[in-house]
């Protein structure tokens, strides 16, 4: 059927080509599912956003394919004309298009920006696919055909000639075979059916019975629909109206409607259902514009259980179709859907992207008056030991316990929103003084503190607050938020509980600190850091048997970084593990040349320990140095122990079961020394330097430097004494036999490898000499 056949096709067999358009449904279902599953794979594979985009377009143009579907179902064409059926086949082929066409670009897509290979071959995999099909479901329509292989291939086309690559060029050529032969198999098919049909014109009362089961057919579609219909004639008149419409709008029986006017029939169910005069006329006047053409669509409230959505298409003969159906159910979803997305589902307090929008709205409704504002962020202080103490359900509970608060002290004077886990934040406006609305800012978190009652259990909770007050006319919610979180940063840093406001140093203490960030990273990157060593003598001071390995970085303006400052930027860059790695390296090279009864010790960080990466590093290090894993000492802090204690337990069993020995940094500063000293492959403890600071005059510090030791000795282990600075302590530490060995400023501070190996030829005992004297004396 060509174009200029179509025109002179007899309408009823026009009408049928078309109806094949509309039929195998099923293959449309497969069709889709092939496509979105394609898309989603691609989008996991490449991340690309375009991908998630063309599954979504997918579905929604499925869905609406599908709606006017049904809409050709419930079509009366009795008395059809060709244009009326070429109405039908237009909206077709615009629906098969719009697919096409996103298949089309997706492949586009992958081919010339995406030049991923599984995206490239699994998106025109699909679409090529999909065209095999393409004549069996759309031989009716010469346009279809033409059409829906065009815009499948075309973006094809454009994707791989924009790649300048002349092979490319031909496989873009090469695709208008496909095209062209896959509208002369159509043409073909079509063909040999229309001559077909009018063969069985021929045969009358086959005819006659087929229209009468269509009719009957058509009849029974037409009542069991779900949506509402009502035809009208050019004066409003009811010609055809199903049972859905009868049903919902309580108009009785549908054979009393024929012939009656739309608003009598409206009024007619405005009385069944009991309306009001004010809304059976909001009624009317909506379907009245439908029907002039002014409105695509119309939403009724009959009822609070009850919503319809309206249509109208007018037909070229001066015919109405009226659709409605009941959407109470979709509506009460979108709105439950709109809920979720715009608040917490925890705490009812709006999510952070319907918080912004609220402020902008604020702050764009008062846009003539340049009034301060105000953005305050709250940390809940110590939330995290209330999660690990009491679980997370009682933590869920207490933080509605401070959302319901923060509502309260809110109330309609500012909006306060739940960012994520436990920050809040709440934006305010101020129509009096800038120290007005400091003193409500902070009033309001003075008020968040306090008592709360969750799940049973009384809670006594600080915040930690920062804030920020500027113009209206300087709103910018990303720029507020981060100036918000640097003073919260100062808070948290200054005082547990406090509320601090923003200040112009922050930020640039801020930005000093990213750029030490960016510069530690490419020290790292490029071995640019050192590595000291404070020796371990023997009390006597006689003998080094170990040395600790202490990293160094010398900014090259800033000169000399203070270890406690790059270490904690490392740990929160995530590169601590990188700096390990380092100084296992340097340090176990640089033991190598020290006398063989001398060891190194390497401190290992919290994130080392929770990592998956430290076990390869410290055996990598040794092969690679070839230094005997007996001189390797491992120290580690007792916070180490306190989150994954079972990894951290593993971890240090495989490291002691090749031969290094495992040390406690710091004991006796954390909360669970004793526990883990029977469980742990622990050969060294070191006990920290508050034990040792004042022992002359504070003999109960003595006692616990002494019962400490005591307890070491008593379970197989050797005690470290570590910042032992004056000759006092150490002659004290010396008469009692505190120590094993002792590390401190009184025997050496840290050096450079170079000088341990001095230090180590040359023997020690000539440098404490007048050390030795004194105690003798």
């Amino acid at each position: 059927m060509t174009r200029n056949e179509r025109g002179a096709l007899p309408t009823d067999i026009y009408l049928s080509f078309v109806s094949s358009l509309y039929q195998h449904r099923r293959t449309l279902v497969i069709g889709v599912l092939s496509h979105v599953v394609t898309f989603l794979l691609v989008f996991l594979k490449t991340a690309d956003a375009l991908y998630l985009g063309c599954a979504a377009a997918v579905v929604v143009l499925w869905v609406l394919r599908n709606l006017d579907m049904m809409r050709f179902d419930r079509q009366d064409f009795s008395n059809a004309d060709h244009a009326t059926v070429r109405k039908w086949e237009n909206r077709y082929i615009v629906g098969g298009v719009a697919v096409t066409l996103t298949c089309g670009i997706a492949c586009g897509y992958a081919i010339a920006v995406t030049r991923d290979p599984f995206a490239q071959l699994a998106c025109i995999s699909v679409t090529l696919a999909s065209m095999i099909s393409l004549v069996g479901r759309n031989y009716g329509s010469e346009r279809a055909v033409l059409l829906l292989s065009s815009s499948a291939c075309l973006p094809m086309m454009i994707g791989a000639l924009s790649l300048g690559d002349p092979f490319m060029a031909v496989l873009a050529v090469l695709l208008l075979p496909f095209i062209l032969s896959t509208w002369a198999m159509a043409n073909n098919v079509r063909a040999f059916l229309y001559e077909n049909v009018l063969a069985a014109r021929d045969e009358n009362v086959l005819a006659a019975r087929e229209i009468r089961t269509i009719a009957g057919q058509f009849d029974t579609a037409l009542n069991h629909m779900t949506h509402g219909l009502f035809m009208l004639d050019g004066d409003n008149r009811v010609v055809v109206a199903n049972e859905r419409a009868c049903e919902l709008l309580r108009l009785g029986n549908k054979a009393e409607l024929k012939g009656r006017h739309l608003d009598e029939v409206l009024a007619r169910g405005a009385r069944g259902m009991k309306l009001d005069l004010e809304k059976s006329e909001n009624i009317a006047g909506q379907v009245d514009l439908l029907i002039k053409g002014k409105r695509s669509r119309a939403l009724v409230s009959l009822a609070e259980d009850l919503l319809l959505e309206f249509s109208a298409s007018r037909r070229e003969n001066g015919e109405i179709v009226l659709i409605f159906e009941d959407v109470t159910a979709r509506v009460q979803a979108e709105k439950q859907i709109l809920q979720m997305v715009r608040f917490d589902a925890l705490t009812g307090l709006p999510s952070r992207d319907y918080f912004a929008e609220l402020t902008h709205n604020a702050v764009a409704a008062d846009a003539a008056h340049d009034r301060d504002i105000g953005f305050l962020l709250i940390d809940v202080a110590e939330f995290k030991h209330v999660n690990d103490t009491k679980g997370h359900v009682i933590g869920d509970k207490l933080l509605q316990a401070i959302a319901d608060r923060l509502k309260s002290l809110a109330a309609n004077e500012a909006i306060a929103a739940r960012l994520m886990s436990d920050e809040f934040v709440v934006f305010f406006h101020n129509k009096a003084s800038r120290s007005d609305l400091e003193e409500r800012i902070r009033a309001l978190h003075a008020n968040l503190h306090g008592i709360y009652v969750a799940g049973g259990f009384t809670f006594n909770m600080a915040m930690n607050a920062g804030f920020v007050v500027v113009k209206s006319r300087d709103f910018r919610f990303e720029e507020l938020q981060i100036k918000a979180d640097l003073a919260l940063a100062e808070a948290k840093a200054r005082d547990n509980g406090g509320c601090t406001a923003f200040e112009g140093e922050m930020e640039a203490r801020y930005l000093d600190r990213q750029k030490l960030k960016s510069d530690l990273r490419a020290a790292i990157g490029v071995g640019d850091l050192s590595v000291s060593y404070q020796p371990m003598f023997t009390p006597d001071g006689s003998r080094v048997e170990c040395c600790e390995a202490l990293a160094r970085w010398t900014h090259a303006e800033r000169g000399p970084v203070p270890p406690n400052v790059f270490i904690q930027l490392a740990e929160e860059m995530g590169l601590v593990t990188e700096v390990t790695r380092f100084v296992l390296r340097q340090a176990c090279r640089d033991c190598l040349d020290w006398p063989g009864e001398v060891a190194v010790s390497v401190n290992l960080s919290v994130l080392d320990l929770r990592g998956d990466e430290i076990v390869a590093i410290v055996i990598e290090a040794l092969e690679e140095t070839g230094l005997d894993p007996a001189r390797l000492h491992l120290e580690m802090t007792e916070s180490c122990l306190m989150d994954e204690p079972e990894k951290v337990q593993a971890v240090l069993h495989e490291l002691r079961k090749r031969g290094m020995t495992i040390a406690i940094d710091d004991f006796g500063t954390g909360y669970s020394s004793l526990s883990y000293l029977d469980v742990l492959p622990v050969s060294v403890i070191k006990i920290d330097r508050s034990f040792v600071h004042n022992i002359r005059e504070d003999s109960r510090r003595f006692k616990l430097l002494l019962g400490t030791v005591n307890l070491a000795r008593a379970l197989e282990l050797k005690a470290v004494v570590e910042g032992v600075e004056t000759t006092d302590q150490l002659q004290l530490i010396n008469e009692h036999n505190c120590a094993d060995l002792i590390q401190g400023f009184v025997f050496a501070a840290p050096m450079p490898a170079s000088a341990v190996r001095t230090l180590c030829e040359q023997g020690v005992r000539k440098q404490t000499a007048a050390i030795s004297a004194e105690f003798i004396a």
